[in-house]
C-alpha cells in the first residue's frame, strides 16, 4: 500500500518504540514524503535531538536509515498537482486556511501517486478528495 506520511508522522522515526518506527518496518507499506518533509526534519534537527534524547550522532544515523524507509519525491515530480490542491482550500474554515496551505505538497503528492496520506492532523480531514489516515487508522490496517 502507497501512503505519503506528512512531516509530524515522519518526526515520531525518531522517538524510541514509535508507533512509526513499527509499522515504518512492515513490508505492506511504501512510505513517500516530498522532499520539503527532508527540510523540515534537518530545520528542526535540533528540537527532535532534545525531544527524543538523542545525540547529533544518534540522529544522524536515523536521518540515514529513514531515507531508506521513506522515498522523499522532489517537488519537480509533482508540481503539476499543487493547483488542484491549493483549490480543496475552499473546503477548509477561512482561519484555519493559511495553516492548510502549510501542508500543500503533501496533498499534491498524494494526489499524484493516488493514495492517502498519514497525517494527525485534523484539519486535512476537512478536504473531501484526499483520504486522511491518522496513526490509528495505520495501526488497524496493519492488523488485517
Amino acid at each position: 500500500m502507497k501512503i505519503v506520511t506528512d512531516s509530524n508522522v515522519l518526526f515520531t522515526f525518531f522517538w524510541k518504540d514509535s508507533a512509526f518506527d513499527k509499522i515504518s518496518i512492515k513490508q505492506e507499506l511504501e512510505l513517500f514524503s516530498p522532499e520539503h518533509a527532508l527540510e523540515e526534519i534537518n530545520k528542526y534537527s535540533g528540537e527532535i535531538q532534545f525531544k527524543a534524547g538523542l545525540s547529533k550522532n544518534e540522529f544522524n544515523k536515523l536521518k540515514k536509515e529513514i531515507k531508506i524507509l521513506v522515498e522523499f519525491i522532489p517537488i519537480q515530480k509533482y508540481q503539476q498537482f499543487l493547483k488542484e490542491a491549493k483549490l480543496l482550500a475552499k473546503y477548509i474554515r477561512e482561519d484555519k486556511r493559511p495553516e492548510f496551505l502549510e501542508d500543500l505538497d503533501f496533498i499534491a503528492l498524494a494526489l499524484k501517486l493516488k493514495c492517502p496520506i498519514w497525517s494527525n492532523d485534523k484539519l486535512l480531514k476537512e478536504q473531501p478528495r484526499v483520504k486522511i489516515l491518522d496513526t490509528k487508522d495505520i495501526i488497524l490496517i496493519m492488523k488485517d
